[in-house]
């Protein structure tokens, strides 16, 4: 039996991403992104509910609540350009994510589990659409966010789980038609 632990959770990608981008940016900077996240956690929060704890809304919440608090942190402290090593909250958090990492790999090992698996997942959009034939009216397709290795990866989890008979885009009449990377953003981290 393989034990699969993951070296970043959805929210700590959210905010590592965050606080890569906020490198070097300075207030006035960071109040645009700040800015730019409510829009977008706003615009989340009226899109139709996806059927998994980790979505749209999920995750620009995190980037939101992390881009006010470095926004916050910098008011603050009076800084001019954002250093996350002297965001100490930002340093703990990763101290946090380590010593997360480190209780799962000592628990898995303390189990006696076969195949110990650190992985390094991404977050996927998957977006559907259609079947051909059965066009809808200006009626946007079912979106779902799943963790994954790669894209292809994450379509297929997406299709075992949601394309089933009964399953969302089977009911609904929908296909695969994207799969996009969203956490980290393309080119952040990894």
């Amino acid at each position: 039996m393989r034990v699969l632990i993951y070296e970043y959770l959805p929210h700590e990608l959210a905010r590592l991403g965050v606080i890569a981008r906020a490198a070097g940016l300075d207030r006035h900077q960071v109040a645009v992104q700040v800015y730019l996240a409510q829009e977008r956690a706003g615009r989340a929060r009226v899109c139709p509910a996806e059927p998994h704890h980790l979505s749209e809304l999920f995750i620009a919440e995190l980037r939101r609540l992390q881009w006010e608090r470095i926004a916050a942190f910098m008011d603050g402290e009076q800084v001019a350009a954002y250093a996350p090593s002297g965001d100490l909250r930002a340093v703990r958090c990763e101290e946090h994510r380590l010593q997360r990492l480190m209780a799962d790999v000592a628990e898995a090992e303390r189990c006696g589990r076969a195949a110990l698996e650190i992985s390094r997942h991404r977050v996927y959009r998957i977006g559907a659409r259609p079947v051909a034939g059965r066009s809808r009216p200006v009626v946007p397709g079912p979106v779902v966010h799943l963790m994954a290795v790669s894209a292809d990866d994450a379509a297929e989890r997406a299709w075992v789980v949601h394309g089933r008979d009964g399953g969302l885009f089977q009911r609904t009449g929908y296909r695969i038609a994207s799969v996009e990377q969203v956490l980290p953003e393309p080119g952040e981290l990894f």
